[in-house]
């Protein structure tokens, strides 16, 4: 690690305010490029070349490239195992961890862009949330477990369901049920939340 520089390309009050969130839960020394989404700099040259998407969050660590939330997360709570965010390959929370950041972006975000949209949701069969009802059910049931997503063990799939849950019912795009809305409040008193949303706020004033 300490001969590689960590790069973290990222948009205030975005999908990568998560990854700062986590850079801060970690205590991760990183070298912060803004990139202006007003400008629309994610979609010129010098930006695609580092993320042919045009997407952030975006990860530079020495010439590895990591991009795709669920991935940053990833990579980086494993980066930095002394932060214990990340269970261990042989912990029994391994698979749960995995289970749930991997439910994040194959069903729940589906689900909730679908519902957004006012899309009719493709035949079950071929929807790879299946319904909105069990989906949501599978998450709220995992929530009242609490206190975090696994228990109580706080991991870096917190920061991702935590900010995320956050922003989804700040625009009322799933009830705002009691089980949701503990979880959503437990995790933005965090230190690391309140630091960084502070940051962010700096930044896209700037």
């Amino acid at each position: 690690m300490a001969d590689r520089e960590l790069t973290f390309y990222h948009a205030p009050n975005t999908r990568s305010t998560g990854t700062l969130i986590l850079l801060e839960e970690l205590g991760a020394p990183y070298r912060l490029k803004l990139v202006n989404l007003k400008t629309g700099a994610q979609r010129e040259p010098a930006y695609l070349a580092v993320n042919p998407m045009g997407k952030v969050p975006a990860l530079k660590h020495g010439d590895a490239l990591v991009t795709e939330q669920v991935a940053v997360y990833l990579y980086l709570a494993d980066l930095f195992p002394k932060a214990k965010l990340a269970p261990a390959i042989d912990d029994p929370l391994r698979g749960p961890y995995l289970r749930w950041l991997a439910f994040y972006g194959s069903c729940f975000e589906p689900a909730i862009i679908d519902r957004s949209q006012k899309r009719e949701p493709a035949p079950r069969g071929m929807n790879p949330y299946g319904d909105f009802d069990t989906m949501f059910k599978t998450l709220t049931d995992q929530l009242a477990a609490g206190p975090y997503l696994l228990g109580s063990r706080f991991l870096a799939v917190d920061v991702l369901w935590g900010t995320a849950l956050g922003w989804i019912t700040h625009f009322e795009l799933i009830p705002a049920v009691p089980v949701i809305q503990s979880y959503v409040e437990r995790i933005n008193v965090r230190p690391a939340f309140v630091k960084a949303h502070a940051r962010d706020a700096e930044l896209a004033a700037a």
